[in-house]
């Protein structure tokens, strides 16, 4: 059964703020923060205004079906029509807001649209508070909440998720058979780890070392998913779209020597360029439909991040009146970067390989304004914060020319960059 919290009239305002320097992150309140940060710029929140989450759809529905966006669209558009709005700043991000967690799967529980009663947002030199009450004029309780330093994580146990590493190597060897045997031409298959801290994680410790450390990537808090994903699946503004497709990676190197070779070896990689390929056909047919111009490099370029190097194809499109930013997150989810090629049959395998429930792994996260206005990424790089225990995930795209050691590999630089921010030094 859905649950819902839906207020029966809602009053918005947004005002600028003069001065409001320093970390995004060390305003935030203890307890489940919301998140969507890049570098400096971003958005924060705290409270809970509204907030829409539906019941998983029962096993046997198609992987690809799309019920949960679209009932997340309308319940979105009900509100906002139930919502008076006065916004003195006028950007992307300001006046009405929502931040949402989508799951990879429709048969997995776990997606949630929330709409908190503070946000905190700044974009350049321009920076915001939002509030979001039942009564106009109202200033919300949360915004007199304590804001403590956030805490240290302490030790940390870890165990085994779902399969070990030479397990999960036997899925990634039995996958390739059958991708040769002509099958299908890619999956994503993916593994998780699992760690138990001794209280529960301040996840405001873990959003700001993300935020420290991988400022090109987009770092997110949203219903337990924490991350710092290098992939955006869309970011909307009017009726402009673009949208980043990684597929195709190796570590950095220890010298700028090594690091050099790895860049080549990747940029010249077939297996790695086949698979790249693969995502960024599945981009260009989902956005066809919706685009009146659509614009997608014929080549790749490398994206280098602190832990890993991707291959990167930046898309734009503009989009069609009428289509939503919603619409456009359920035409692109799931991504060949994330599910595989043909998508059903990827899908259809992953359920039955991986011995694991995504959750909101690989699923899409972001932020939706009143205005149509939008960030929406890839929930990779990314765990999910229960309390004291936290499961890390990491995945790795499989093709014809794929191995299973160098899978595993892939997937252990991955980890990296939650497991190392879990460590306090």
């Amino acid at each position: 059964m859905n649950a819902v919290v839906c207020p029966s009239k809602l009053f918005v305002r947004t005002v600028p703020l003069r001065g409001h320097a320093g970390s995004l992150v060390r305003r935030l309140p203890a307890g489940t923060p919301l998140a969507w940060l890049n570098g400096d710029d971003g958005l924060v929140g705290w409270g809970r205004a509204a907030q829409w989450t539906p019941a998983a759809e029962p096993e046997g529905t198609a992987p690809t079906d799309t019920t949960r966006f679209t009932e997340a669209a309308r319940w979105l558009n009900g509100l906002l029509e139930r919502t008076e709005v006065e916004d003195e700043v006028r950007l992307p991000g300001t006046g009405m807001l929502s931040f949402g967690t989508f799951t990879f799967s429709p048969t997995s529980a776990g997606s949630t649209i929330l709409v908190p009663r503070v946000v905190l947002g700044r974009r350049g030199d321009r920076a915001w508070l939002t509030t979001i009450t039942e009564e106009p004029g109202a200033h919300p309780d949360e915004l007199l909440y304590p804001t403590p330093a956030p805490r240290p994580i302490g030790p940390l146990s870890w165990r085994t998720g779902a399969r070990t590493s030479a397990e999960w190597g036997r899925v990634v060897a039995a996958t390739i058979a059958r991708i040769r045997d002509g099958e299908l031409d890619k999956a994503v298959l993916a593994r998780d780890l699992i760690a138990e801290a001794d209280s529960p994680i301040d996840v405001r410790t873990l959003l700001g070392r993300l935020n420290e450390r991988y400022p090109g990537c987009l770092t997110f808090s949203v219903a337990g998913m924490v991350g710092a994903t290098p992939e955006l699946l869309l970011r909307r503004e009017g009726t402009d779209l673009t949208s980043l497709v990684l597929a195709g990676t190796r570590p950095r190197g220890a010298t700028t020597e090594e690091d050099r070779r790895l860049s080549e070896e990747l940029m010249s990689s077939a297996k790695d360029v086949e698979e790249h390929g693969l995502a960024v056909d599945s981009l260009r047919d989902a956005l066809a439909p919706l685009a009146e111009e659509l614009v997608v490099p014929a080549w790749p370029h490398l994206l280098q991040l602190a832990n890993v190097q991707h291959l990167a194809t930046r898309a734009h499109a503009r989009l069609r009146p009428g289509v939503s930013a919603l619409d456009a997150v359920a035409a692109l989810h799931p991504t060949a970067a994330v599910g595989g090629t043909p998508t059903a049959t990827a899908m259809r395998l992953i359920d039955a390989s991986e011995g694991m429930d995504r959750g909101g792994y690989a699923g899409p996260v972001g932020w939706v304004d009143g205005a149509g206005n939008s960030e929406w990424g890839i929930a990779l790089r990314s765990a999910y914060v229960d309390g004291s225990t936290i499961r890390l995930f990491a995945g790795g795209g499989i093709v014809s020319g794929s191995e299973p050691e160098s899978e595993i590999a892939e997937t252990e630089s991955k980890f990296r960059a939650v497991r190392e921010a879990l460590i306090d030094r």
